[in-house]
């Protein structure tokens, strides 16, 4: 308790975190893309998704109470946990109990490039809490839970809570950048760039990988059996598709 707020009644900030991955791969036919839309429909499917959850709710202390998880046809899936992050019960002999409810939900979004022959699988993940948790000690999970090769993150807090002497408090906690909250071996992978409006509680933050390692990115291939102006050009691609998504504008 030594570090906490002192507030009168409870903390009614809310913390929400937007947390977008893109994977990119390269996938040459028709029938390569559609096995490799097949092969991440699989591999991030509904059920491991409520576990990627479930963990997270895990980590910043909250209770599972709902989860509502779908597959769909052609591709993709939805995940929506409803979670409570305290339960407090007055005493005496009125029957009132408040909860802080709060949420997190996972959708996946599988597609591919008609010209290039790149297949795209985006991730978008968005966690909402109330009162004190703050989501952003699992962004290093997340990260790791998924093939991370450009991800963008928006974090707010909004609302405003009082301490015992009635004085408004709109933000309760310190922090300068979401990179802050990165492990550094994690942050020297990619490039990262921040866009914080400091007045208004609002932090972005986008990362790209730095190094590309061709192999990782060719489904049902081998790098060997491509001939040099081949993997040139395939490279030159999934460094332009990449710049693009992190730069969120068509530049090429």
């Amino acid at each position: 308790m030594a570090g906490k707020l002192k507030l009168y009644g409870f903390n009614n900030l809310t913390k929400a975190l937007s947390f977008n991955i893109y994977d990119v791969c390269y996938a040459k036919t028709d029938r390569e893309q559609r096995d490799y839309v097949n092969y991440i429909d699989e591999q991030y499917n509904s059920e491991r998704l409520t576990g990627i959850l479930t963990t997270l709710t895990d980590m910043i202390g909250a209770r599972v109470l709902n989860i509502s998880s779908q597959d769909y046809e052609p591709q993709g899936a939805s995940v929506t946990i409803l979670m409570a992050e305290e339960m407090k019960l007055p005493a005496g002999d009125a029957q009132v109990a408040h909860l802080d409810k709060s949420h997190v939900t996972v959708h996946t979004y599988p597609e591919y490039h008609p010209d290039t022959s790149l297949a795209t699988f985006r991730v978008d993940i968005d966690v909402a809490t109330c009162g004190e948790i703050t989501p952003l000690s699992t962004l290093d999970y997340l990260i790791r839970s998924f093939d991370s090769d450009i991800i963008t993150m928006d974090y707010r807090v909004r609302g405003f809570t009082r301490d015992v002497d009635g004085k408004k408090l709109f933000m309760d906690h310190r922090i300068t950048s979401i990179q802050d909250y990165i492990a550094p071996e994690v942050l020297r992978e990619y490039d990262a760039v921040d866009i914080n409006v400091y007045e208004a509680n609002l932090f972005h933050t986008r990362m790209m990988l730095k190094d590309i390692n061709l192999q990782n990115y060719l489904f049902h291939m081998d790098v060997h059996e491509l001939r040099p102006e081949v993997r040139l050009e395939i490279m030159n691609n999934l460094r332009r598709e990449m710049i693009e998504i992190f730069s969120e504008r068509n530049i090429y």
